[in-house]
């Protein structure tokens, strides 16, 4: 029912999360962006949904807390405190290798958002939308197929194919080799 982590999973993501606690006291968003994108370097690897949502949710962290306009919002503070608390309780289930509740804390995440009102609602599923298609395009950058990474995000192929157009990811060009004299020299080198 629950993904199977690996141990060194486990651990980096326990890693993870405790670091963004520690730019959190900080507010240090662009280091809790650098610490989403680590996560996704692993989630990568397994593509694990409930890792690739941590992600999404430390992006989001990062971006709320550079956007200070939201902080003035009505309702931010408790938002803000039960986000928090959601991070620690996630901590709290992998520690104890609790797969459920750390996948109901990802849930519960979810349901804080859907949880808010008025213009706060709107900025938060903006950003956790926006959050869903960056981290998406990183996954594809790491060579997992356009289609599957939109799968396990949740967005449509055309989301991912317009921002990854925009960014670059996808231009990299794949017919060009090396130049013939410089591949005889490498079999030269190899064969000897």
């Amino acid at each position: 029912m629950f993904p199977f982590f690996k141990m060194e999973e486990k651990e980096h993501v326990l890693e993870v999360l405790e670091n963004v606690k520690k730019a959190l006291r900080k507010k240090d968003y662009i280091e809790i962006k650098n610490l989403s994108d680590k996560v996704i370097h692993i989630s990568s690897i397994h593509q694990d949904s409930n890792v690739i949502s941590v992600a999404v949710i430390i992006y989001a962290l990062s971006k709320l807390i550079e956007r200070k306009n939201y902080q003035t919002e009505k309702n931010w503070n408790d938002f803000y405190v039960n986000y928090l608390r959601n991070i620690d309780d996630m901590i709290v289930a992998l520690r104890k290798d609790n797969l459920k509740k750390f996948h109901d804390e990802i849930q519960e995440n979810r349901e804080l958002i859907q949880g808010l009102s008025g213009n706060l609602k709107i900025y938060i599923q903006d950003v956790f939308s926006r959050a869903k298609v960056n981290k998406a395009s990183r996954i594809y950058e790491h060579g997992i197929s356009m289609e599957k990474t939109a799968k396990i995000l949740g967005i449509s192929l055309w989301e991912l194919a317009e921002y990854a157009g925009k960014t670059g990811i996808g231009d990299v060009n794949f017919a060009v080799t090396m130049p013939i004299k410089k591949r005889i020299k490498f079999a030269e080198e190899v064969f000897g």
